[in-house]
């Protein structure tokens, strides 16, 4: 039998400018992982992936004149929790989440770090159903309203971004990023990461209340030993 998007999920795909032939992906990553086994986490890991790729191309567009170290400030500006809650509130994905109810009695549903997850997670589950190009232009316009100027590349560095730098200045591979461990209930969720230089041989953990915090947590210990090394 095929699978038929409810109403509420069409009109989102309206939003989306986007009509899936597949809308079990979207489903899928609208789906926390207190609802049910078969949740976003992969889809969101894929889309985090994508957006970065988009994003870096629209600022290559935009702001193409400015030096590498700057668009990655500026990336990381625009792909930071903040910014994408904004825009998943402004899909009207709060109301589309589909959560267990614990996870909905404690307020899931306006936290910052499941929603920007979940607009991950739509953005891979888009690529899966039509390939980059239908996601880049779907980035595109969630960002077209984002204003985009070399004011941005003045931002002050998270730790991620400074790790990359100091790993580009050197001409030295990107760290890897790896989701180790996932403890507490799922609304109380904390997330262990690992942050790994392979030339280095060397990884350092990093523990917080999303994904994202725990990447942050991981390169704050990584600059530490990196910058002792080379000292």
């Amino acid at each position: 039998m095929r699978f038929t998007a409810s109403p509420s999920q069409q009109a989102l795909q309206k939003r989306l400018q986007h009509e899936f032939a597949n809308p079990k992906l979207l489903v899928q990553g609208l789906t926390h992982r207190s609802f049910a086994v078969d949740h976003n986490e992969r889809l969101e890991f894929l889309g985090d992936s994508v957006l970065n790729l988009a994003v870096a191309g629209l600022l290559y567009d935009e702001l193409g004149q400015q030096p590498e170290g700057d668009l990655s400030r500026a990336r990381a500006h625009l792909v930071k929790q903040d910014t994408l809650h904004k825009l998943a509130v402004g899909l009207g994905l709060p109301e589309m989440l589909l959560l267990g109810e614990g996870e909905a009695r404690s307020g899931g549903r306006s936290r910052p770090s499941i929603l920007a997850d979940a607009l991950e997670a739509v953005i891979g589950a888009v690529y899966l159903d039509a390939g980059f190009d239908k996601a880049n232009l779907l980035v595109r316009r969630l960002f077209k309203d984002v204003q985009v100027n070399p004011q941005m590349t003045a931002i002050g560095r998270d730790p991620k971004t400074e790790l990359q730098e100091w790993l580009q200045g050197r001409k030295m591979q990107l760290p890897i990023y790896t989701v180790v461990a996932t403890t507490g209930a799922a609304h109380v969720q904390t997330f262990e990461v690992e942050c790994k230089i392979n030339e280095f041989g060397h990884a350092e953990r990093g523990i917080g209340g999303s994904r994202r915090v725990g990447e942050q947590a991981a390169a704050t210990a990584m600059l530490v030993f990196v910058k002792t090394r080379s000292a």
